[in-house]
């Protein structure tokens, strides 16, 4: 194994368990203890894990890191695809619909472009720009305006201001993270006011959350768990995040990428079951 796999494979093994151990590394691997340390401190250096005493565990993304609408697109594809096929079946043609800023709130609009007479309210541009350009569908398109942020969102009071009086009947929300106390949250303390302001609107909440999601802590709290409707994440979600959403939203909804299985997705009050989705 060349130098640069062997420090990929300590990379993914950290990543998939949190957390690993330099004598449990050396065994898996198969070389030798220093080897493994000067590998973890090379990791280290470059951002890519976190050397501790006795091992190395994942980086944990800062509070206030927040990544571009483009960088994010290209990160859990198949799980965002499955995720928008089961919000689309939730959206009927001449629905009245709220769409904030995200990739995977994009992709929901991208599933239902050409469902007929819908009314969209957004602050995300690549949302608007999409079923602007979906014409002969007939939309009717309400773009807050504000100040754009890395992921492409419209925010601050402009977008604030945008939205006082405007009611949906359903919310299609993003998230950068989701945390069992903290509930939703994002990085932007200006955005975290605008997604308020779009709840504040909405008759319903319909969170959109693929399971990278979980466990992570942005800088402010928009939404508690309590207050979400409809959660969907994928099947990829840890039986943990799942306990914790079972308590915690009103429906759960859990998708599973497309890989042969039947196509489908259930809402559910209560446990949990997976389908596939998309």
């Amino acid at each position: 194994m060349l130098a640069t796999q062997r420090r990929a494979a300590i990379v993914s093994i950290v990543e998939s368990t949190g957390a690993a151990r330099i004598s449990d590394l050396v065994e898996q691997l198969g070389v030798s203890d220093m080897t493994v340390r000067r590998d973890i401190e090379r990791l280290d250096s470059e951002g890519r894990v976190e050397r501790v005493h006795g091992g190395a565990i994942a980086v944990q993304p800062r509070a206030t890191d927040e990544p571009g609408f483009s960088a994010k697109s290209s990160l859990m594809t198949a799980e965002k695809q499955a995720i928008a096929a089961a919000a689309a079946r939730l959206v009927q043609p001449g629905a009245t619909i709220g769409i904030s800023a995200g990739t995977t709130t994009y992709e929901l609009a991208r599933a239902i472009r050409h469902l007929p007479q819908l009314t969209v309210v957004t602050n995300s541009v690549p949302v608007a720009q999409l079923l602007h350009e979906t014409q002969s569908a007939g939309h009717v398109v309400v773009l807050t305006g504000g100040v754009r942020t890395p992921s492409d969102a419209l925010v601050g009071p402009v977008a604030v201001n945008a939205l006082q009086g405007l009611h949906v009947d359903r919310l299609f929300l993003g998230a950068h993270g989701i945390d069992e106390s903290a509930g939703l949250t994002t990085p932007n303390l200006v955005e975290a006011e605008t997604n308020r302001a779009l709840v504040r609107a909405s008759r319903a909440v319909c969170v959109l959350a693929d399971h990278s999601k979980f466990g992570i802590v942005g800088l402010s709290t928009f939404l508690p768990l309590r207050e979400v409707d409809t959660l969907i994440t994928d099947s990829g979600i840890t039986a943990r995040a799942r306990a914790v959403l079972e308590d915690s939203v009103e429906q759960l909804v859990l998708a599973a990428p497309a890989s042969g299985a039947a196509s489908g997705a259930s809402v559910r009050t209560g446990p949990v079951t997976s389908s596939g989705a998309g």
